[in-house]
């Protein structure tokens, strides 16, 4: 099994490319579904993106993925597809049930396994289906997979959802793309990833307005040319690379390849603690500081402070003066990189669903284990904090969504390597 193993305490110079959102990139694939060609490009080569196309082409699509240029080609010429997704195909990433409303709208049936994914929360599919059922969908569930179907087509509907959905809202997107009549849906997420998706869709055909936390969807007339759309950069990983900064970088790093708008939480809130920012059109200039301040962070759905970064931003508040708080708001499991982060010396208590951080503190290299995604290069930050050398295991978590994560690291003098 592969490992990582770092070198810590070095500084962080250099530039840094941001790749295409995975969290965009998905939904989008299962979107292709609806159409007959789609090139994408700026996709991220990282495990997730591949399962995906795995899970395509065992539908029955054609693919062909150019590593050299980020692209992937998607052909659907067949009239008659498999529509089942396979647990084999599903259990490891819990994007692959997006195909349902791809399936459901062009198909009118589907057999999709339940997801799997990171061990954070339970993440129940309620939603989703509660979206699929009030656009018409007769669903069962039986032996680990929802089986779904629509033979007269869907029918547009009014869905309010009780909590935001990410996953849902663009289930709900895909099921209603071609609907007969409007589609609402209210309370809906509204991060940038489900913009892109948007984005995507009116070049397929859909008439859809966003307007605050309600969409609107009618009259899509479906188009049959060439679909070429650049799917967004990827803003966790910019979030990642910003705060990997804010630690280590005693001058200025430059991370390119962005669009600073889509995360004015994530700045704001470095800026609180003391990090100096500088913003440019597609890039930004970040550098650490020695005195950093203690803040308190809730997640939140977008606009506010994502999920995904909470685990990294903790690493950067062990190195804050004070006693700092993080409330995770949006899975109840998703603090188990704190035994591994305490392993390697910070002091962090979790007092109902806030993890309480006391720092500065002076993090020392262990051997640890990664957990699930967004833990696994929380660990690799506290790596290049700490002094000498951590080992990290079961980094197959980190090549799900990070690409070429040790390699970008490395040509700004982090002193990381796999074996």
């Amino acid at each position: 099994m592969q490992k990582l193993i770092i070198k810590g305490e070095r500084e962080l110079s250099g530039r840094i490319s941001i790749s295409g959102s995975k969290n965009s990139t998905l939904p989008i694939l299962a979107a292709s579904i609806l159409t007959k060609e789609v090139c994408l490009k700026n996709i991220p080569l990282v495990k997730d993106i591949f399962t995906m196309v795995e899970l395509l082409n065992f539908i029955g699509l054609k693919t062909r993925v150019i590593k050299k240029k980020n692209i992937i080609e998607i052909i659907n010429d067949q009239k008659k597809i498999n529509t089942l997704a396979p647990y084999r195909l599903v259990k490891t990433m819990r994007a692959g049930v997006l195909v349902l409303g791809s399936l459901l709208t062009k198909y009118g049936t589907a057999k999709v396994s339940l997801p799997g994914g990171c061990a954070i929360g339970t993440r129940p599919v309620d939603l989703h289906l509660l979206a699929l059922k009030k656009l018409g969908a007769k669903i069962k569930i039986k032996d680990g997979y929802i089986f779904a179907e629509a033979k007269r087509g869907l029918k547009g509907a009014t869905i309010k959802f009780p909590t935001i959905s990410v996953g849902a809202t663009e289930n709900a997107l895909l099921a209603a793309f071609n609907a007969k009549g409007k589609t609402i849906i209210k309370n809906c997420a509204v991060e940038p990833e489900i913009k892109d998706l948007i984005s995507f869709l009116k070049k397929l055909g859909a008439n859809i307005i966003l307007k605050g936390r309600k969409i609107i969807i009618s009259k899509t007339k479906i188009k049959n040319f060439k679909i070429i759309h650049r799917v967004m950069s990827d803003r966790i990983e910019l979030g990642t690379y910003m705060i990997a900064c804010a630690l280590m970088a005693k001058k200025n790093v430059i991370i390119d390849k962005i669009d600073p708008r889509i995360i004015k939480s994530e700045i704001d809130i470095l800026k609180r603690i003391g990090i100096k920012i500088t913003k440019k059109k597609t890039s930004i200039a970040i550098r650490s500081n020695n005195k950093l301040k203690k803040i308190s962070v809730t997640t939140k759905p977008y606009p506010g402070f994502p999920t995904d970064l909470q685990a990294q931003l903790m690493v950067l508040l062990t190195q804050a003066k004070g006693i700092s708080k993080i409330k995770e708001n949006i899975f109840e499991n998703r603090f188990m990189h704190i035994p591994e982060l305490k392993r390697m010396g910070a002091q962090i208590e979790i007092k109902n669903k806030t993890a309480v951080i006391k720092g500065p503190t002076k993090l020392t290299g262990a051997e640890v284990m990664a957990t699930d995604l967004r833990a696994s290069v929380s660990l690799v930050l506290a790596g290049l904090v700490a002094e000498n050398r951590t080992i990290i295991n079961r980094i197959y978590h980190l090549d799900r969504g990070y690409e070429s994560l040790e390699n970008k690291l490395k040509k700004c003098k982090a002193e990381i390597k796999r074996i």
